[in-house]
């Protein structure tokens, strides 16, 4: 689910670049018709990334939304599981930290 998110985002950004690479390599070797059509071409680009980003954003924000709202749910019908996971995670922090000492 986000692998497949993050490959076409990485994708976007990926064709972002190579575009505007290309603008900025041949803006002194090309006319200006040509330059004004990689451009167009970069705007182009870079208004569907900046879609995507948002798409992605929103999608993993929802995502989040549904994870914390399974998790409050399974805590409130479960309440020990939630005591015993805060001890093992207490426990685990304190041996971190004083082994760290």
């Amino acid at each position: 689910m986000f692998k497949d998110s993050s490959d076409s985002l990485r994708e976007e950004i990926k064709n972002l670049a190579d575009t505007l690479d290309e603008v900025l390599n041949n803006s002194s070797e090309t006319s200006k018709d040509e330059l004004d059509n990689i451009r167009d071409q970069a705007r182009s680009v870079l208004e569907i990334s900046r879609e995507r980003l948002e798409e992605s954003g929103e999608h993993l924000m929802e995502s989040t939304r549904k994870l914390v709202n399974y998790a409050d749910s399974y805590l409130h019908k479960h309440p020990w599981y939630g005591v015993g996971l805060g001890a093992i995670f207490g426990v685990m922090l304190s041996i971190f930290i004083y082994s760290e000492s």
